[in-house]
């Protein structure tokens, strides 16, 4: 009886305890009740290290209380192949860092979604580049520039006015140059020069008309090509060349004797971006130096050579993706936008009415990053991008005159089918 009694009551306490221990999975204690869901955490990879995007990363913390934010820095080298090899797997980062070139790859593939619902905010020079078919792929980041730097100094004392068109401009050599300044240093032993110099008259005359909107990302498709599309303006162009301005010597000059020439007031104007700056104040502290942007036939707000560099795109596999819209929706404001420019200075927003505290030695060209007039027409070439090289080399013989016009397009025109071909088999 006494055994009964005992295997009773011990029956009767593991009943007990089961009974808790299920209770205590199903229902939360009281105490728990008012406490927060965990934080979801989404993955965002990027090729520059983490102190490039730092105040962006902790007004995502201070914004959005709800995400905890990783990052992934991969070294530029290893980035294309480590994200798409996880990508073709269907996983990878929730939030994608990319270029135009592989955004559109990717959308074209499925492994980033549209996010055209952010597109109205951005102006066409930003988003252009990372749409298809006419639907927006990743969020146009912070962009790179190059203008034409100036010496104020020289221009005052010659009360010369800055051009508001490439005839002013053309003007404004000559005088420079019949007062014995020579008007513009380049480094054109290098062939970005002669690229974004040729490319900044074929923006304002060419690519920008309503009609030729569609041209880059036709002609990186194959459907369009540069000889007989962009000889008119670039002819114009070549005044340069023929009045003397840019010379055949200046295919002996590199980047940073172009550089000294301006900095040591021996050149009045040079070619070049924001990065330049604290090279050029450290050799002349006292120089006076703004900038101008690309102008065409018509005045305007001009055109800066540049572009996003980075896009921030949407995994289309990701679990997370209410989460990453309300980072990019943050990210695609005026706070966001200022987060994102304070560790990355001398750049430009995209989104539309937004504007830094730009540099002094950036006011004229104020107009032209207000208007989000910063572009590069390889960014919507797809496939063909990397011609630019073989571009730039051809208009090195066009300085040397070696090739004319007609001839250095045709090069570029052939080899680019080459590179869209080779891609297709």
């Amino acid at each position: 009886m006494k055994k009964f009694n005992i295997l009773l009551l011990t029956a009767v306490t593991l009943l007990s305890m089961t009974l808790a221990g299920c209770g205590g999975e199903n229902n939360a204690p009281a105490a728990n009740q008012g406490e927060k869901k965990d934080k979801v955490k989404i993955r965002i990879a990027y090729w520059n290290k983490e102190d490039s995007v730092k105040t962006l990363l902790d007004l995502v913390k201070e914004k959005l209380p709800n995400i905890e934010l990783e990052y992934q820095f991969i070294d530029n080298k290893q980035y294309q192949n480590i994200i798409e090899t996880q990508l073709t797997a269907g996983a990878g980062p929730d939030i994608i860092s990319t270029n135009p070139y592989t955004a559109s790859r990717y959308a074209k593939l499925g492994y980033i979604k549209d996010i055209s619902e952010l597109a109205d905010r951005y102006n066409d020079g930003g988003k252009n580049v990372y749409s298809v078919d006419g639907k927006l792929y990743a969020l146009p980041g912070i962009s790179w520039f190059e203008g034409m730097f100036y010496n104020k100094e020289i221009f005052e004392k010659l009360n010369l006015k800055v051009p508001t068109t490439f005839e002013e401009e053309l003007a404004l050599h000559e005088t420079l140059k019949q007062n014995g300044i020579k008007p513009q240093a380049m480094g054109a032993k290098s062939w970005e020069p002669m690229m974004k110099s040729s490319m900044g008259l074929v923006m304002n005359n060419f690519l920008f008309k309503a009609e030729n909107k569609d041209f880059d990302v036709q002609y990186g498709e194959g459907k369009k090509k540069l000889d007989g599309n962009w000889n008119t303006a670039l002819e114009q162009w070549t005044e340069l060349i023929k009045r003397g301005y840019l010379t055949e010597d200046m295919l002996g000059v590199d980047y940073d004797q172009a550089l000294d020439e301006f900095a040591t007031g021996k050149a009045a104007m040079w070619q070049s971006g924001p990065w330049a700056v604290e090279a050029i104040q450290t050799k002349n502290p006292n120089l006076k130096f703004d900038m101008f942007p690309f102008y065409g036939s018509e005045p305007g707000a001009g055109w800066l050579i540049g572009g996003p560099g980075v896009g921030f795109a949407a995994n289309s596999k990701s679990e997370h993706q209410e989460e990453i819209m309300q980072v990019l929706d943050l990210i695609s404001t005026p706070e966001g936008q200022q987060a994102f420019w304070s560790d990355n200075k001398g750049g430009s927003s995209y989104l539309k009415d937004v504007e830094f505290e730009m540099p002094e030695q950036f006011a004229s060209v104020s107009e032209t990053l207000k208007a989000g007039n910063v572009y590069a027409p390889w960014n919507n070439w797809g496939d063909a991008s990397n011609v630019i090289e073989d571009y730039g080399k051809n208009f090195q013989y066009v300085l040397s005159g070696k090739m004319t016009i007609a001839e250095a397009l045709q090069a570029i025109d052939k080899k680019t089918n080459e590179l869209i071909q080779g891609k297709a088999q």
